[in-house]
């Protein structure tokens, strides 16, 4: 993150992502966060109230919709949330939108080594854990080059271990076996490519 810069956070949660951004960008900068449940967005606008924190505001919205305007951010991040989304090519579509050419993205998701059996993908705990949404992890970066970024690489990667994620569920350790959290960074071109969905 530069100094000035436009921050967009893709599922703000509470804020905490968005508030150490808006340190990074400094007051001549801005972030914006977009979460798509009310209580969380009253819950960040308060956080940001109580912090004194001036240069974010919080969006109700969805990833796959964005309240953001074309071609007006300079980076987005998201921790964790786009495995969530059961559209990812709309997700990386809008994200392509409202980018400003030469604009970056970099989200740190699940992704899977290896298929989940249908038990894991079609559980509801393993839903909710960040599991049965998740892509492959070729997949995703596919999905991302779809959408028309450019320079799309994984930065980093972390394998979980069994007791550290998923506990003693039997079912959600072999799932663990399959999981791990990669951090990808993506370019839109300067010019020439328009958003694909």
């Amino acid at each position: 993150m530069r100094p000035g810069e436009v921050v967009l956070d893709l599922g703000s949660g509470a804020g905490m992502d968005a508030f150490l951004a808006a340190r990074e960008v400094g007051p001549a900068g801005r972030v914006i966060g977009v979460d798509m449940t009310p209580d969380m967005i009253e819950r960040a606008r308060a956080n940001a109230r109580a912090a004194g924190v001036r240069n974010v505001e919080f969006r109700l919205g969805e990833i796959e919709r964005l309240p953001v305007a074309d071609a007006s951010v300079d980076l987005i991040i998201s921790n964790c949330v786009i495995n969530l989304s059961p559209d990812k090519p709309a997700v990386f579509a809008e994200a392509f939108r409202v980018l400003k050419p030469g604009g970056r993205m970099i989200v740190s998701d699940l992704v899977l080594k290896q298929p989940l059996s249908d038990d894991v993908r079609h559980s509801v705990e393993a839903y909710v854990g960040c599991v049965a949404g998740a892509s492959l992890h070729t997949e995703y970066l596919e999905l991302i080059r779809g959408a028309g970024f450019g320079d799309v690489q994984t930065v980093e990667e972390r394998s979980y271990g069994d007791a550290e994620l998923f506990g003693g569920y039997e079912w959600l350790r072999q799932a663990a076996r399959s999981v791990v959290s990669a951090k990808v960074r993506a370019v839109k071109p300067r010019e020439g490519v328009t958003a694909r969905r």
